[in-house]
């Protein structure tokens, strides 16, 4: 009985990775798509394959491919960020941190990281549309991974204590 419990523990913990990496990785390209639309639609003067500039040589990085590739990066980087997401703040199940945490990601990309891109204006040069439009963006994308997030913590801390009370 000890060992089925574990087992039902351990699976459930696993079930939960896949879940974040999933929320992660859909996260990334849903928000990565939704930023490729603004760029079309001159709301920012940069789109997905921006984040592709400090490591990606030639110029495809400027071409329509350059931008899909940009997009799968950020699907693919994100499962990180949705699994530092649930480390720091999948217990609290309010939307508050996921904005806050979209909030720091936007502060970290456009303003610590910025002398890792050379050819990037600086963020202080950025037109007003372009702020504003990339920080909503990864202030929703915050929210996005951290309230899928922390709903399914609390679904599964459910789920857990009924299996205890049966």
């Amino acid at each position: 009985m000890k060992m089925d419990k574990k087992n039902k523990h351990s699976k459930q913990s696993d079930s939960f990775s896949s879940t974040t990496a999933m929320i992660g990785f859909v996260g990334g390209l849903f928000w990565g798509f939704i930023g490729y639309v603004a760029y079309l639609l001159n709301f920012v003067s940069f789109g997905p394959s921006f984040l592709l500039m400090p490591w990606a040589l030639g110029t495809w990085k400027y071409t329509q491919t350059g931008q899909w590739i940009g997009i799968l990066f950020i699907g693919i980087l994100s499962i990180g960020i949705a699994f530092i997401y649930r480390a720091l703040f999948a217990k609290v199940n309010k939307f508050w941190p996921g904005l806050v945490y979209g909030g720091i990601l936007w502060v970290l990309t456009f303003v610590l990281l910025y002398p890792l891109y050379e050819h990037a204006e600086n963020v202080v040069k950025f037109d007003v549309n372009s702020n504003v439009t990339s920080l909503s963006l990864f202030v929703l994308y915050g929210l996005f991974i951290g309230y899928s997030i922390s709903y399914e913590y609390h679904e599964q801390m459910l789920e857990n204590e009924q299996t205890i009370q049966e």
